[in-house]
């Protein structure tokens, strides 16, 4: 162990798990925060050497509870991945507000909640902030209004953190995601979606949870001392072929 100590929220599986697990293999003290207690409890059992920590991020008492058992356990804080989030998609009409503020309150709320209340921590360590967006948050297409907002939001809040902590040393960085083949993405992604992605995205295919794990450290660690306020695509070059996929256009036609 080399001393460093990095809180991953949202680290019960996926993108999540994958970095915690690196960070794990660099050397550092990890902190799992989930509210999902099944699948952490989970992921815990085989990672002994991990505080898994079973709470909720769009709650500002259990936020601050995350950070205090952080620092019992680890005396200092020296990255936050904020990676929690959730995805509901459907038309702009069928968007209720319960369902703007389900996907704002973890999305938003959280990042800043968290990002808030580490801030203290991460001025000590001269520490590090990686909040986890989407190409969603860069580029619009159909059903996403609530999602893709929420994203965009994540990748302005980054900048603001950034400009603003850069006085203390703090870097504040954003990676946003393409396709990733993660369970959950090919549980709900049709084989045409998953056609249509391979043909839009320049690499031909869906990155890794690996893949992104490797950019999330890299932001955090020393390795990236001089980088702050930026946002990286991390999209197999997604983001520069243009707008949207014709499956799930076709899909939103379907369901009108």
């Amino acid at each position: 162990m080399n001393g460093h100590c990095a809180i991953v929220t949202g680290a019960a599986r996926g993108i999540g798990l994958a970095t915690a697990d690196l960070f794990h293999e660099l050397g550092w003290r990890v902190v799992l925060v989930d509210r999902d207690s099944e699948e952490l409890d989970f992921a815990a059992t085989q990672r002994p050497e991990a505080l898994a920590l079973t709470l909720d991020i769009s709650d500002p008492e259990q936020v601050d509870e995350m950070v205090s058992r952080t620092l019992d356990w680890a005396g200092r804080i020296d990255a936050l991945v904020n990676n929690a989030g959730v995805a509901e998609f459907g038309p702009i009409e069928s968007c209720d507000f319960a369902m703007w503020r389900r996907v704002m309150a973890t999305n938003l709320d959280g990042i800043f909640l968290c990002s808030q209340a580490c801030t203290s921590a991460l001025k000590e360590t001269q520490g590090s902030i990686v909040n986890i967006s989407s190409i969603s948050g860069l580029r619009a297409s159909t059903l996403r209004v609530a999602y893709g907002t929420s994203k965009a939001a994540v990748i302005q809040l980054t900048k603001q953190y950034a400009a603003e902590l850069g006085d203390f040393g703090v870097r504040v960085n954003c990676v946003a995601p393409g396709p990733v083949r993660t369970k959950l993405a090919m549980a709900v992604h049709t084989q045409e979606i998953i056609d249509a992605y391979h043909d839009a995205v320049p690499l031909n295919r869906y990155g890794t949870e690996r893949e992104l794990a490797e950019a999330i450290v890299f932001l955090a660690s020393p390795n990236a001392s001089y980088i702050t306020g930026q946002v990286l695509a991390v999209d197999g070059g997604f983001d520069s072929t243009g707008v949207g996929l014709p499956a799930l256009r076709a899909a939103h036609a379907a369901r009108a």
